[in-house]
């Protein structure tokens, strides 16, 4: 079996997935209100843990099933998507958190992937 390392870029949009939450949450907590801070926490680690979650789904397809990788994908993708779908629901109707919060904290690995990609691009233009 074929150990599949992580690449330097994954390494540096993870630790920027928390690095990217931190900035959030410190100026959120600075400037704007305590609800609107607990929906960047919660939105922020569900976007990250779901980050995780596939990186750990991908790995593991690639190396045990890669000759049927397509279905065990969409399988583990609906899983994902349905817990997911669950964690958000229950965070919105229990949790004292502003919904603008949490939209802002579940986007935060799209804006740390554009920020790490521009990043890369501008220390080794094509």
């Amino acid at each position: 079996m074929v150990d599949i390392k992580k690449t330097i870029m994954q390494r540096n949009i993870e630790i920027g997935n928390w690095v990217v939450l931190g900035i959030f949450l410190v100026l959120s907590f600075l400037f704007l209100p305590g609800r609107f801070t607990l929906g960047v926490l919660l939105g922020g680690l569900i976007s990250i843990v779901n980050f995780h979650w596939l990186s750990r789904d991908l790995r593991s397809t690639f190396l045990k099933h890669a000759d049927r990788a397509k279905p065990f994908m969409m399988a583990k993708y609906y899983i994902r998507f349905i817990v997911t779908g669950i964690v958000l629901f229950f965070v919105i109707t229990r949790a004292p958190a502003d919904i603008f919060g949490l939209l802002l904290g579940l986007s935060l690995v799209v804006i740390n992937v554009i920020l790490t990609v521009i990043g890369a691009n501008l220390k080794n233009p094509l």
